[in-house]
């Protein structure tokens, strides 16, 4: 298949094994020992095969299946996580294939989950946004959002608590009539991604809120 061109160590117990100058796969000392990897020395193809369509996508699975246990990850994140192991695209792609078809890895569920849990602390600007950096499809968060804010009213009236509750936080009760004040506590909650109409709402229900 090609010349063992160099065994690079990667932590105590893995190594890099580069052919022919290329970086090829990541493998553990037992492994180097058993398929007799050494510097100098033609792997033969039937080796390689082994290791690239068995060994490692068999411990990608494993290792996509562990990550999953422990927390919730969309496609991008676990995508990510298995390729800081230095696994090869291929064997990433199956274990990502092989999460899906059990249905361990599902971007619509997950993002459904996430605004559940989040929707009445922060704007679904703000949830987007975040969907977005983790990867959510543009299709999903589209047909996501429409599940998860079917209507306007209860939209508007979720980011109306949040921004009451953001105002008692910052101790801000409508008593100071400084418009300097006003626009300070405005402009924060529009970094929160709350709508213009519904911050004007909070500032001027602010005092009945907190009596």
């Amino acid at each position: 298949m090609g010349i063992i061109t160099k065994i690079e160590p990667l932590d105590g117990k893995r190594s890099k094994v580069f052919l022919e100058e290329e970086f090829a796969f990541v493998l553990y000392k037992g492994e180097i020992k058993q398929y007799k990897i050494k510097e100098g020395e033609v792997l033969p193809r039937e080796t390689y095969e082994e290791i690239m369509q068995v060994l490692l996508p068999k411990r990608a699975k494993k290792r996509a299946l562990y990550l999953l246990q422990k927390r919730s990850y969309t496609e991008k994140k676990l995508w990510d996580k298995l390729q800081e192991g230095w696994y090869p695209r291929e064997s990433i792609e199956q274990a990502i294939e092989y999460a899906k078809s059990y249905h361990y890895l599902d971007d619509y569920a997950y993002a459904l989950d996430y605004i559940f849990y989040r929707k009445e602390t922060l704007s679904r600007k703000i949830i987007e946004e975040k969907l977005r950096q983790k990867g959510i499809s543009s299709q999903i968060l589209q047909q996501v959002m429409g599940e998860a804010y079917s209507c306007r009213e209860e939209e508007e009236e979720l980011q109306l608590q949040q921004a009451l509750k953001l105002l008692k936080k910052r101790s801000y009760h409508g008593e100071n009539e400084d418009p300097k004040e006003w626009q300070k506590q405005y402009a924060y909650l529009s970094r929160k991604g709350i709508s213009s109409a519904v911050i004007k709402k909070a500032l001027s229900l602010s005092v009945e809120f907190f009596e």
